[in-house]
């Protein structure tokens, strides 16, 4: 994926796909769910895939709302490993049984992260330890992917230490674990409380336990500071909406907002060297790990008014 990505800017490294918004949990938090919508058909995500790999993704992460409640996860995930892309999902993991891990494996499923906001459930979040422990007894024992266990600090989650025994049980059981801030409605940073950030480093010293490395990126955040980066999304990272539409990411949706079956490399170009206002002040990890591989390279000399009129996409207020 590296190699590829430091050959050629002009495809996606990631992109996250959404196959149904619909969601069987309602957190708080959460700005990226509703509990009514239709999956998007079999043959429209095929063709989604399809277009995502003539663009030369690397890797496809499924989302949603929650994939599992689409019908036909595992073929979506076929689809994308045919294509020989990486395929990985985000789920809240409710839905798993060992029948679903096992069908997820002969899919070719390779990497899933689940994210648990504490140890009881709560009004803010139901992704607790004591609910989800026994799906992740089951993933331990049946999966054949990796397995990645965020816990996270901030938003509303009342007691930020429960991040710690997250992810302590995610090691003790084969996993790793990684630690989120998370944003507010708008995707923007709030500084940590000292409560928060102590529990921020506690977790940082989990080491080589850690998959995802936490680098200045989140140690920022944690303090409330900004970032000086050049944001990629709509290049280098790709968030697919339900409606087949690009979007820069979750937290940005509506920009380009052009259909996934016409973009082009030229968008790609086109975004590739456009500065995001929102960047500084991002918390989308995801987002930023992906830019990460260009950080040395290419300053960006087009702001998103610009790119947007050059493009003749509807005008940026």
């Amino acid at each position: 994926m590296i190699a590829k990505g430091l050959a050629s800017t002009s495809h996606p490294v990631l992109a996250h796909i959404i196959p149904t918004r619909r969601c069987n949990l309602s957190c708080a938090y959460c700005n990226e769910y509703d509990d009514y919508s239709k999956p998007v058909s079999t043959h429209t995500m095929f063709e989604r895939v399809d277009a995502l790999a003539k663009l030369g993704t690397t890797v496809i992460t499924i989302s949603g709302g929650e994939p599992l409640l689409h019908p036909d996860l595992d073929r979506i995930i076929q689809r994308a490993r045919h294509h020989g892309m990486i395929a990985g999902m985000i789920t809240n993991g409710y839905l798993l049984t060992a029948e679903r891990i096992r069908g997820l494996n002969n899919a070719g499923l390779d990497h899933m992260q689940i994210s648990i906001d504490n140890v009881m459930p709560d009004d803010v979040s139901k992704k607790s330890l004591k609910v989800l422990d026994k799906k992740l007894q089951l993933l331990a024992e049946h999966a054949e992917f990796h397995v990645n266990i965020n816990s996270v600090v901030g938003g509303g989650i009342r007691n930020p230490h429960d991040a710690v025994t997250v992810g302590k049980r995610a090691v003790e059981l084969g996993f790793t674990s990684t630690v989120g801030i998370i944003h507010d409605g708008g995707g923007q940073l709030q500084p940590l409380k000292p409560e928060e950030r102590e529990v921020y480093a506690q977790m940082k010293t989990m080491g080589n336990a850690s998959y995802a490395q936490i680098t200045y990126f989140q140690d920022n955040i944690a303090l409330g500071k900004t970032n000086e980066w050049r944001c990629r999304a709509g290049a280098r990272y790709l968030y697919i909406c339900e409606d087949g539409l690009v979007h820069y990411c979750s937290q940005q949706r509506g920009y380009p907002g052009k259909p996934l079956s016409e973009y082009t490399v030229e968008d790609i170009r086109r975004e590739y060297l456009t500065a995001k206002s929102c960047a500084p002040r991002c918390t989308v990890a995801c987002v930023h790990q992906t830019s990460y591989v260009d950080f040395w390279r290419d300053p960006q000399t087009l702001n998103a008014r610009a790119g947007a009129e050059a493009a003749g996409l509807v005008r940026i207020k």
